[in-house]
């Protein structure tokens, strides 16, 4: 049995953060093999710079997924070819920088780990369906656990993600949208899912964002300037259990810290 703890994105200060202190407990209480980590929020809302990646390795992470944030500090440019531990969504076109499926040997054991992101409401890349065809079967060759994290804004494009690698991926777990959904379950053919884990970081504003700057948004149409909402934390993540000789999922359970559920 392998076990996968995955956290939902990391925004800003307050997520790493929350990240530092719970973390190490999680770790602890779960016992798990392989730890991944959402990072496309880690700097201040917007992307990932070097000393934030190093970061989030220290407190405990194996691999780092991305988003459609990936680029938005172009500090990433200068680190992201020799950080063998983060992966950007696959379905960049061929030539952009980075990688989007990793390989890790827990225990003897291999897993891969794909990142994907989805095309609706989201800026037009490569079809992330035709991408994981190719990439699952790549993994295939080398291992029968493959983790899969979609970054995607619709639950449609999210379930169908599901039920298409369904008995193909061993887990396919949603991010982006921040905000955590309750439908954890495996599927028919053994798949793991969850539509989205979500967010790691303010626990009081808007998806990360200072409440005043999105409501006066919604109210007026102007621009406004996003920043981080200030105040108490969560963290969000989900535990999977995969079995290492067949490759399906055993068991799939979410874990929500934050004033309202406090770690117990």
């Amino acid at each position: 049995m392998l076990r996968v703890l995955f956290v939902g994105d990391v925004y800003g200060k307050t997520g790493r953060q929350m990240l530092n202190d719970y973390l190490p407990k999680l770790k602890n209480m779960y016992k798990p093999s392989l730890t991944i980590v959402n990072g496309e929020n880690s700097a201040h809302g917007k992307g990932i710079t070097e000393t934030i990646y190093k970061q989030l390795m220290r407190a405990g992470t194996d691999v780092i997924t991305m988003g459609n944030h990936t680029w938005d500090n172009k500090e990433i440019f200068e680190f992201i070819d020799q950080a063998d531990r983060l992966i950007r969504p696959a379905n960049y076109p061929k030539g952009t920088p980075g990688q989007g499926l990793i390989f890790l040997n827990r225990n003897g054991v291999e897993i891969a780990v794909i990142n994907l992101q989805g095309r609706v409401f989201l800026p037009t890349i490569d079809c992330p369906f035709s991408v994981a065809d190719e990439l699952i079967k790549k993994a295939k060759e080398r291992t029968s656990l493959v983790f899969v994290d979609f970054h995607a804004e619709t639950t449609s494009e999210k379930l169908a993600m599901g039920w298409y690698l369904d008995g193909r991926a061993s887990a396919v777990v949603g991010t982006h949208t921040h905000v955590p959904t309750a439908d954890e379950r495996i599927l028919e053919q053994g798949t793991a899912y969850l539509t989205d884990v979500g967010m790691t970081g303010p626990y009081n504003g808007i998806i990360g964002v200072q409440r005043e700057a999105v409501i006066h948004r919604f109210k007026t149409s102007m621009p406004v300037r996003f920043q981080s909402e200030t105040g108490p934390g969560q963290l969000c993540a989900v535990v999977i259990d995969l079995d290492d000789k067949t490759g399906k999922a055993t068991a799939i359970k979410r874990h929500i810290i934050n004033p309202d559920h406090p770690f117990l």
